[in-house]
């Protein structure tokens, strides 16, 4: 204790006590002003030296209420300043029960002295507000008693344990990061920024001991990167600031800080890594728009932007990007941002092969003089309002792979600088506004370039499509919704998913009828082609697994005699257009799932109606009088449905059910559709029927249908008696009504 005591006073008589508020150290130095003792040992444990740069009282006041034990005295605002010293005096490592320290404000300079070390009860050093420099001692690391150490320049006060504010000094060595790995295991919040000089820790281990680190403040410091990786694993770090550290990462080349939480604008003043190839800062918030800095990036290749709510204008975007970045650039990824204004002047960038701005904000009409670079292989621009014409001017270049510009306005003529291109990939042109025939040496590009993808759709295309003796076809075809006509050419059976729908074609039978097989065709859509239905008399598309409703534009089959469309999951009600194909003598709709009633128009249309099969789907009600007037029907099966109600007693007007045949009669009579070709000459199709009969199912084909005479109405829900009205059919080969509710009497003519 007298140690202590001579101590201090060796201390007063280098200090200048301009208030002589130090006039009371001379006796017993318990009694001191600014100082604290134990009143059990009588030890110093509390020294509060601090200028007049902070007012302290408050802070201090919470602290000894806080942390020290019982028995220890209370200090009142006492206010010292050290005028006449420079330096931190060693004789405070003479304190060896001091466990707190304050010497804030005081303008002092110099080196911590290692004296300090010594304080090993030391639980607060507060030594900010002062002009310290060089090495923090490798002695402060031995404190293991420390919570709160202050040497920053004026931030704010941390009044929570685990404190450790080091910002705004001049520290350069990384031994400050060795004192931080010794004191640290409590340590939640961590500043070094500002003014410090520091590179890199000495070591991996930095961090590692950091289990409760949730603020961790490295910006505006010399980092080169080193061994940071310790806090990448930090479960507890929820902030992490490295500002102002970029440009010194003097060998990055790739930064990826996409899929994360950044917000906000990047600042104007952001310096990056001299050597950065690519940087992407897909998927934040980010707004605003490009420092220019990342445009004097000379290295930058690669830079993706997209996902993110930049909305600066377009033209003031390139500009700051086009110093000397605009040499080197290849990709740039805009999309899906709110970015504004229209399209400048693309060409100095001499080296960009991919630019993505489709999904902005982008509006105006598209200048008449901007030019695309020559390098440029990918361009998207759909999902903005851009307007005017893109010409042979804009797009004097060499695409490579893929074209993406769907709904920009490319018409009303077709674009002519497609002439140009070679080796595109995928071409999308859709929705574009082309009114115009499409020229021969586009078909040849597609036939002999190795397209994978071709979109031309939704415009006003016309002509016909040249048919070329090629192997490649491109998988992925649409031509939906033009004016395409003549037949569809052969080469497009080589594609895996094609489009046909609302155009003017005439004539399939060469696309699916020539040599060889069309094992990579998975979806084909023919439908809305008018021009089709004015010769196909025969279509069967039986035993395939064709699944949602029947398409309306089947109506438009005006010549068809033959529909086959059993053992699909087709659903949901007979579309009312098949009432337009009154030429039909087969109808086969059996094994869906349709719903619905029997459509009641039938008998209008269906005059020469033979063949009617429904058998195994979902229908529903009461049979329609309507079947009455089929005087041809020498087949109806309508079996395997959910029909209800009376058995009409009409059926005795199926007139052909009423009339001896024998197979001699038609010994040289053919029984088949024919179809009169565009060719001027005659087709002939073989027709046949399934019937069920005794449990077992029987094919019967051609002149075998003319002895067939059958009603099938088994396994429904019909009920009441059998009209005796069924009499009247001549001898016919198969009448089945089992599994019914029917009533009454069997008429005697069936027994």
């Amino acid at each position: 204790m007298q140690r202590e005591r001579l101590a201090l006073l060796h201390l007063k008589v280098g200090f200048v006590d301009r208030y002589g508020m130090l006039s009371f150290w001379t006796t017993a130095n318990c009694q001191w002003k600014s100082i604290v003792c134990s009143n059990l040992t009588h030890h110093i444990l509390v020294l509060d030296l601090h200028g007049d740069w902070f007012a302290m009282d408050e802070f201090f006041s919470q602290w000894h209420h806080q942390q020290l034990t019982h028995g220890v005295a209370t200090l009142r605002g006492f206010k010292p300043q050290l005028e006449s010293i420079s330096r931190i005096p060693s004789q405070f490592g003479l304190l060896s029960h001091l466990n707190y320290l304050n010497l804030e404000g005081n303008s002092l300079e110099g080196s911590i002295p290692y004296q300090l070390g010594n304080l090993s009860k030391l639980q607060h050093l507060d030594l900010k507000g002062n002009s310290l420099e060089a090495n923090v001692p490798s002695q402060l690391g031995k404190q293991s008693n420390l919570q709160k150490l202050y040497l920053g320049y004026g931030g704010t006060l941390k009044l929570h344990d685990g404190v450790f504010d080091l910002s705004w000094n001049k520290f350069t060595s990384s031994m400050i990061f060795h004192l931080v790995s010794n004191i640290s295991y409590n340590l939640f919040e961590l500043d070094l920024c500002g003014k410090n000089l520091l590179e890199a820790p000495a070591s991996n281990h930095f961090g590692l001991m950091m289990h409760f680190l949730e603020r961790l403040d490295l910006s505006s410091n010399r980092l080169k990167g080193g061994a940071l990786e310790s806090f990448i694993d930090r479960n507890s770090l929820r902030e992490f600031y490295l500002s102002y550290n970029l440009s010194m990462f003097s060998n990055l080349k790739i930064l990826d800080l996409s899929v994360n939480r950044l917000s906000g604008k990047i600042p104007d003043s952001s310096k990056f890594p001299p050597q950065l190839e690519s940087l992407s800062l897909e998927s934040n918030s980010l707004e605003g728009g490009v420092p220019k800095s990342l445009g004097s990036t000379c290295t930058l290749r690669s830079l993706h932007l997209s996902n993110n709510s930049f909305n600066e204008e377009l033209p003031l975007i390139m500009q700051n990007l086009s110093g000397c970045a605009r040499s080197s650039l290849q990709e740039l990824e805009l999309r899906m941002n709110q970015i504004k204004g229209t399209l400048p002047d693309f060409s100095v960038f001499s080296s960009l092969k991919t630019l993505s701005l489709d999904e902005n904000r982008l509006n105006g009409k598209i200048p008449k003089y901007i030019r695309f670079p020559t390098q440029l292989e990918t361009l998207k621009m759909n999902l903005n309002s851009l307007g005017g014409v893109i010409s042979d001017f804009h797009f004097a270049l060499e695409f490579s792979q893929n074209w993406t510009l769907k709904s920009c306005k490319l018409g009303p003529t077709f674009p002519k600088w497609f002439h140009t291109q070679n080796d595109i990939e995928i071409l999308d042109i859709s929705n574009c506004g082309i009114s115009d025939s499409v020229p021969e040496w586009f078909w040849c590009k597609v036939a002999i370039q190795g397209m994978t993808k071709m979109n031309i759709s939704f415009n006003n295309l016309k002509g016909t499509i040249p048919n070329f003796p090629l192997e490649v076809t491109p998988h992925f075809v649409v031509l939906a919704s033009n004016q395409f006509e003549g037949p569809v050419p052969p080469f497009l059976r080589g594609s895996a998913f094609l489009d046909l729908f609302q155009n003017k074609f005439s004539d399939f039978s060469s696309f699916l009828c020539a040599n060889g097989t069309v094992e990579a065709l998975g979806q084909l859509d023919l439908s809305n082609n008018q021009s089709i239905s004015n010769h196909l008399a025969y279509l069967d598309l039986s035993h395939n697994n064709f699944s949602g409703t029947l398409p309306t534009s089947m109506g438009a089959l005006v010549e068809l005699q033959a529909l086959l469309l059993r053992n699909n999951s087709l659903t949901k009600e007979i579309p009312f257009s098949l009432r337009n194909c009154i030429k039909l003598v087969m109808f086969d709709l059996g094994e869906n799932r349709l719903a619905g009633r029997i459509p009641s128009w039938i008998e209008e249309i269906y005059q020469d109606l033979q063949i009617l099969s429904f058998r195994k789907n979902n229908l529903s009600g009461s049979l329609p009088v309507q079947l009455c007037y089929l005087q041809g029907i020498q087949l109806l099966d309508l079996s395997l449905n959910s029909l209800s109600g009376r058995i009409p007693k009409c059926l005795k007007n199926f007139t052909s059910m009423t009339q001896k045949t024998s197979l001699t009669d038609y010994t040289h009579q053919g029984y088949s559709v024919s179809i009169r070709s565009i060719r001027k000459y005659m087709n002939y199709y073989d027709l046949y029927s399934l019937l069920t009969w005794k449990g077992s199912d029987h094919i019967f084909l051609n002149n075998e249908l003319l002895l067939l005479k059958s009603i099938d109405l088994s396994s429904n829900q019909l009920s009441e008696e059998i009209p005796i009205e069924i009499e009247d059919l001549f001898e016919p080969i198969s009448l089945n009504l089992s599994r019914n509710n029917l009533t009454g009497e069997i008429p005697s003519n069936l027994t």
